[in-house]
């Protein structure tokens, strides 16, 4: 068995930390045997009182036709009284041998918003962290540090990433992100999807593609993708998905951009082999009235992309739907950012 506890309070670095974990502990495993992730709505009872029970059967239950369990705790914060935390630290002493604990220590969400808490981030009690030390567990702080600490922290980042920053894309990075350091696992994500897993940026790119909030160009997100413009689809997100709005107006408009890019999609892949000569029997395949010139633009991108392309473009659209419904837990501006910038990049090569 493993003890894991990671800390934070920065939904994309937890949700980069939680991911890496739980890919680690269960390989090439099936997952919807191997494993069971709990959040704090799991830890409340019919009346609404904190009740660990939930966890400590999930920690207590052996695996079922595979070797092992992993149990993913969410929201462990909910647990930061003594009267609370008491079966936890038992459940760490006692874990079975086949099941492995993932412990995030993050601030619960209120049941009726769907926000964290308001208030301070809950400290970690002693007896937990003495409690998973014991166990030989593994304690990671996901936090940025701050101080002198933030730039090495920073640039460990970068240098983790596999892309190849020169010197001045890297202090262009820290220019553009001031205190804001964790959000350069958001910038990354994007620069990966628009330029490739391992590739050599530059400041230039970092300007283009970090931008600014409140610059807009004046295209449409379709347009922007079907051209290849990577930057331009990424600019356009800034402008539908707002980071004024909160967070569940922003997974709203999320949703919404995903919905109309996978009708669009959609249409691309009904129209793929299907024999239609024009746009007219293109918007009859597809049962559109009025104009045909959605037809027409569906019908010559998936022409122009081919069909691997359009099937490759859907399953990132399919990805990226379920990581706003709670398979990954980066902001949903991140989600629609890094998916329009990978399907840019399809448009591009192609």
């Amino acid at each position: 068995m493993s003890v894991t506890l990671l800390i934070g309070d920065d939904p994309v670095l937890l949700s980069e930390a939680v991911g890496a974990r739980v890919n680690e502990l269960t390989g090439d495993g099936d997952r919807s045997l191997m494993l069971e992730t709990l959040t704090d709505s799991d830890y409340l009872d019919d009346s609404g009182a904190v009740d660990a029970t939930r966890l400590v059967v999930a920690g207590g239950t052996p695996p079922f036709l595979t070797a092992r369990r992993v149990v993913v705790a969410r929201a462990m914060a909910r647990f930061s009284r003594r009267d609370l935390y008491s079966p936890i630290i038992d459940l760490v002493g006692s874990l079975l041998d086949s099941v492995d604990l993932v412990m995030v220590w993050e601030k619960p969400t209120n049941p009726q918003t769907g926000k964290p808490e308001k208030g301070p981030f809950p400290s970690l009690p002693k007896a937990i962290r003495e409690a998973v030390e014991l166990a030989a567990g593994v304690i990671t702080d996901t936090r940025p540090p701050k101080g002198r600490g933030a730039s090495v922290w920073l640039r460990d980042q970068l240098a983790a990433s596999g892309l190849k920053l020169d010197r001045d894309a890297v202090s262009a990075t820290e220019d553009l992100l001031g205190e804001d350091r964790s959000a350069v696992v958001g910038l990354l994500r994007t620069l990966q999807g628009a330029l490739g897993a391992e590739a050599t940026v530059t400041a230039a790119d970092i300007a283009t593609y970090g931008g600014s909030r409140g610059s807009v160009p004046p295209w449409d997100l379709d347009d922007a993708i079907d051209r290849g413009d990577v930057a331009g689809a990424v600019a356009v997100v800034h402008r539908l998905i707002p980071l004024t709005s909160v967070h569940a107006d922003r997974n709203t408009a999320a949703f919404r951009l995903i919905s109309i890019l996978q009708r669009r999609y959609s249409n691309m892949l009904r129209l793929d082999g299907a024999g239609v000569r024009d746009e007219k029997d293109a918007a009859a395949m597809l049962g559109l009235k009025g104009s045909t010139f959605p037809a027409k633009k569906a019908l010559n991108q998936g022409r122009r992309l081919g069909s691997d392309a359009v099937a490759r473009s859907v399953r990132l659209l399919a990805d990226a739907d379920l990581s706003l419904r709670g398979t990954t837990h980066w902001p949903p501006e991140l989600v629609v950012e890094v998916l329009v910038a990978r399907l840019a990049n399809i448009a591009r090569r192609r």
